[in-house]
């Protein structure tokens, strides 16, 4: 009987961006194994949301390949979650906290047939999930930073996804939105799901993640963190050893 193997989550060959003939990522080669709750941390543009980006079609590589769970993305939108940048959204736009979670569900029901109540369901389960079900009629824009990516992560849970890119989205969270987002993050790692993360706080690192990638422009290494991340190569993608001890003192003070 012939064995066979799931796919990675994520697999780059070759991977190349540039903008203006400046490359921003350079000749990528990773493999994201599925189950595993993954950071991308690297300097400031070391390339992390364009390596989120050129995965999700977003932006268009000028070299290599990328498939999701072993076939491109056009073919698996449906198996990927995807929260955004929080600053990248149009907050002002006249919706109400459900409207934007019932946005998740549109990839099973369409964009012209209306949710079904077995999609307002699994939208206020999602609210709650994330504790935000006392908001539901609430207009997005009256709330606060942390209470917006709460909601984010509420539409990316309906959607049920397989694979989920989330780019920074403990960036400007207060304490408690930060912990809901980890237990979140690690409930989806134990349903067996693959969370890809965009990331910045080196010293939580080992707390939040069992996976991780350090970029700068090139991959410096990827794999488990007890093996991947430490001090030598945290240091090949940052540079300087001081400035990253001094980053990581001030995250684990706070």
């Amino acid at each position: 009987m012939q064995q066979t193997t799931n796919p990675p989550a994520v697999h780059a060959e070759d991977l190349t961006v540039s903008y203006r003939d400046k490359p921003v990522l350079w000749d990528i080669d990773l493999t994201v194994p599925q189950g595993v709750l993954m950071a991308v941390v690297g300097p400031n543009g070391a390339g992390k949301t364009t390596l989120l980006k050129s995965i999700l079609g977003l932006v268009k590589p000028v070299a290599g390949t990328v498939s999701i769970l072993g076939r491109p993305y056009r073919e698996q939108r449906k198996q990927i979650g995807y929260v955004p940048q929080r600053g990248t959204v149009d907050w002002d736009f006249p919706t109400t906290v459900i409207d934007v979670v019932l946005m998740g569900t549109y990839g099973q029901v369409g964009w012209i047939r209306r949710p079904k109540a077995v999609h307002r369901e699994a939208a206020s389960h999602a609210l709650e999930r994330v504790g935000m079900i006392d908001f539901a009629r609430r207009q997005i824009s009256q709330l606060s930073g942390g209470q917006q990516q709460r909601v984010f992560l509420a539409r990316a849970l309906v959607q049920e996804a397989t694979v989920y890119f989330m780019d920074e989205p403990f960036q400007g969270v207060d304490a408690v939105t930060e912990k809901t987002i980890v237990v979140l993050l690690r409930e989806i790692r134990a349903a067996g799901r693959t969370v890809f993360v965009v990331h910045h706080d080196l010293g939580t690192v080992p707390e939040y993640f069992d996976w991780v990638t350090l970029l700068n422009v090139r991959k410096i290494v990827s794999g488990p963190v007890a093996e991947a991340f430490t001090p030598a190569n945290i240091q090949a993608a940052y540079g300087s050893r001081a400035a990253v001890l001094a980053q990581t003192d001030k995250s684990t003070r706070r």
